[in-house]
């Protein structure tokens, strides 16, 4: 498979050194991020508040070694309710020789969410990959009863302290047939059932989890899922959710995601966005960012219109800890936060699409009528792709004025439809359409910029739009 649809499983080394086209990356996102420098969430509002306000989770993966990072931990610690450890709670660090048992790593982790209110998410019991070579060396007859006491002993340590547990991660090959681990060599497909049995047993309290990637669409590995969960569900097996790593491509969110998630949700079953991220070719530009923030909106969209979607987790906090880089050369800038940990396009969509466009505590500026002999200039590009699109607007105040707070109004071309925006406020989502600064960036000196930009289903027409307005006053374009 080809660099542009492959979607490795979960990340195992989530932090690497930037490589000189990484390095170049972060110098170009730093570039164009629209928000503000240490602007961690518009008008005092967070990703947490705002999924918690819907009913949602929005969480985060960082490793012991993040604990190091300040900046990371100070955006982790304010903007995320639920903490995933990247490796900690692996095989290969809980019991790395049979029977010795080692958690210092993970209760680092576990101490942090406390401290900061966050709840855990516990990843992974069961997984083919970073077994320690005991496991995979143990006669057929004995892979049971080690399985079963690395999984009670595990859960029992934590039990009562974690939200959920990803009990079995990644049991499936492409194709929808199991992966031939050692687990299913010795037990066959009856492992899964085992697993999450003898998970419940340790804690009956904790959400059992099966967790894939590439599962996210409809195709053979998601039918195989499927039906995977609708057996144990048939058999009374407990299991409470599964999770889709959604570990994306830039623009290539598959058009059935919502309809795969509510068929699970059909069979009983919660759903959970588990690893997001969404890589693109590396440098980043803004034509990049703003089809990005297009892409975790969509994302964010379908877990709030899905009943049963529990939430979403972001793996890794910023660019610098994620996993993409080193695994995927010439890819990157995949998460929400830039490489100085900055908030992105992305994460503006994503707070917008959580309502945090309608519902800022800071009360907005009331725009002034533009003064006598005040100006502007209107300037943008469109990203056309099959039916949808992206547009980034950039309003220049060439008056002598200063303007607290601004409407700029223009023309959208029939068949365009807004169905999200970042650093503005729009409405309608057709026809003529205003939009309405939010409240960090209210204030346009003479000379200065500001940009905003929206993702819209089309019919063919994609055009710019036309006849742009600020305050009542017409502008130019260029």
């Amino acid at each position: 498979m080809s660099v542009r649809t492959l979607r490795l499983p979960s990340p195992t080394h989530p932090r690497r050194a930037l490589g000189a086209a990484a390095a170049t990356a972060a110098v170009a996102l730093a570039a164009v991020t629209l928000l503000p420098t240490g602007q961690a969430g518009a008008a005092g509002t967070t990703l947490r508040s705002l999924a918690e306000a819907n009913g949602l989770y929005f969480g985060t993966a960082i490793s012991q070694g993040d604990l190091n990072n300040a900046p990371l931990t100070a955006v982790a610690g304010s903007q995320f309710g639920m903490l995933t450890p990247t490796n900690e709670m692996k095989w290969d660090t809980i019991e790395p020789s049979r029977g010795s048992f080692s958690y210092g790593p993970a209760d680092r982790l576990v101490s942090f969410a406390q401290t900061h209110s966050m709840r855990v998410r516990g990843h992974t019991l069961v997984w083919h990959s970073q077994l320690p070579s005991w496991v995979n060396s143990l006669p057929g007859s004995q892979v049971k009863t080690a399985m079963e006491n690395h999984i009670n002993n595990e859960v029992t340590h934590y039990k009562g302290k974690l939200y959920a547990w990803d009990v079995v991660n990644e049991p499936f090959n492409e194709d929808g047939s199991f992966r031939t681990d050692a687990f299913y060599n010795a037990m066959g497909s009856g492992y899964v059932a085992d697993a999450l049995r003898t998970a419940r047993a340790a804690d009956p309290t904790a959400k059992l989890y099966l967790n894939d990637y590439n599962i996210e669409g409809l195709n053979a590995k998601s039918d195989a899922m499927y039906n995977l969960v609708k057996s144990l569900k048939g058999q009374g097996v407990p299991l409470d959710g599964v999770g889709f790593q959604a570990h994306f491509i830039l623009g290539q969110i598959p058009s059935s995601f919502k309809a795969n998630l509510q068929r699970f949700t059909a069979l009983g079953v919660n759903v959970a966005i588990t690893e997001l991220d969404d890589r693109m070719p590396l440098p980043p530009s803004a034509d990049k960012l703003a089809r990005q923030a297009g892409d975790y909106a969509s994302v964010v969209n379908t877990c709030l219109t899905v009943s049963g979607c529990v939430g979403l987790t972001q793996w890794g906090v910023g660019d610098p800890d994620s996993w993409i880089p080193g695994t995927f050369p010439g890819y990157g800038a995949a998460t929400l936060y830039d490489a100085n940990y900055q908030p992105k396009p992305a994460y503006t969509a994503s707070a917008n699409a959580l309502g945090g466009g309608t519902t800022s505590p800071t009360p907005t500026p009331t725009p002034t009528p533009t003064p006598p002999g005040a100006s502007c200039q209107v300037s943008g590009k469109v990203s056309p792709w099959n039916t949808g699109l992206t547009e980034d607007i950039t309003i220049t105040n060439t008056g002598s004025t200063a303007l607290n707070g601004w409407a700029l109004t223009y023309t959208l071309p029939a068949g365009q439809t807004v169905t999200n925006s970042w650093n503005a406020s729009l409405t309608p989502a057709t026809g003529r359409v205003t939009a309405t600064n939010l409240s960090y960036n209210a204030t346009l000196a003479p000379g200065a910029a500001t940009s905003f930009g929206f993702q819209a289903t089309h019919t063919g027409d994609t055009a710019f739009p036309t006849s742009f307005s600020l305050n009542g006053t017409a502008c130019t374009t260029s």
